[in-house]
């Protein structure tokens, strides 16, 4: 098996220091995780900034100074940015944010985008224009036929066609199951760079099987917070370090 990228998701939109202390929300916190994380096998960071309360932004300003510390504190870690609404955020605001920070990486949940979709063309227009690398955050086969639907008609451009796997978000309870990744692999274009992340305490056992199919794979506090057990990771890092540890098992 080949060795998967793996990428952490520290914090997401919604979870505060109230839901694990170790989960970072300032700047500080965000850049003492990247190291640990990164020392203990992440290649890559899904990043979230917040406001001066705590509360998910897509502030262009925020995005810049966090992108800047970060390439000072770990220059081998790729980073992308969030273009998340949260409930909070339109796609206008989604758009500036692109737009303004012109990062390197970006996700973009497709089904967010098509709000207003006038501005789809647009925001992905910016991304080609700026040479961001854009990675659809898909969490059914309907968001999957909705990206071949705008790739057909040159609103997705050909150059952006990776994709994020998300299981359990809106499902009761938000748990995860194995078994979900095939149906929704067999809605993507063979040779289609993908990526995994799973919700709830089946989160590792999930990705070890899409690192099993090929795929690179996405952990972190974002998705849970405890391993299979139930037992409640320290810090991202723990729960990252026991990830590659299976991970190298497997290989061995």
């Amino acid at each position: 098996m080949t060795r998967p990228l793996i990428m952490v998701a520290p914090n997401g939109a919604r979870r505060t220091h109230a839901d694990h202390p170790a989960l970072p929300v300032t700047l500080s916190e965000t850049i003492a995780t990247a190291r640990s994380c990164h020392r203990a096998g992440a290649d890559a960071l899904h990043l979230h900034v917040r406001d001066d309360a705590g509360a998910h932004s897509l502030d262009p300003g925020r995005y810049r100074e966090a992108l800047d510390e970060l390439a000072n504190a770990v220059p081998d870690m790729a980073v992308q940015i969030t273009t998340e609404s949260a409930g909070i955020f339109d796609v206008p605001a989604q758009l500036n944010t692109l737009n303004r920070v012109a990062p390197k990486w970006a996700s973009i949940s497709i089904r967010e985008i098509a709000r207003a979709p006038a501005l789809a063309d647009p925001v992905y227009g910016t991304c080609a224009d700026n040479g961001t690398r854009v990675q659809h955050i898909l969490y059914d086969t309907a968001d999957a036929a909705l990206l071949q639907a705008w790739t057909a008609r040159g609103i997705v451009r050909p150059s952006q066609s990776d994709v994020i796997l998300v299981l359990g978000r809106y499902v009761a309870g938000q748990t995860s199951n194995p078994q979900e990744i095939a149906p929704l692999l067999d809605t993507l274009h063979p040779g289609t760079n993908w990526m995994l992340c799973a919700f709830g305490a089946n989160e590792h056992n999930c990705l070890i099987q899409a690192a099993r199919l090929g795929g690179d794979i996405r952990v972190g506090f974002e998705n849970s917070l405890c391993a299979a057990d139930g037992t409640l990771y320290p810090d991202n890092a723990a729960s990252v370090a026991d990830l590659t540890a299976q991970l190298s098992h497997l290989a061995a």
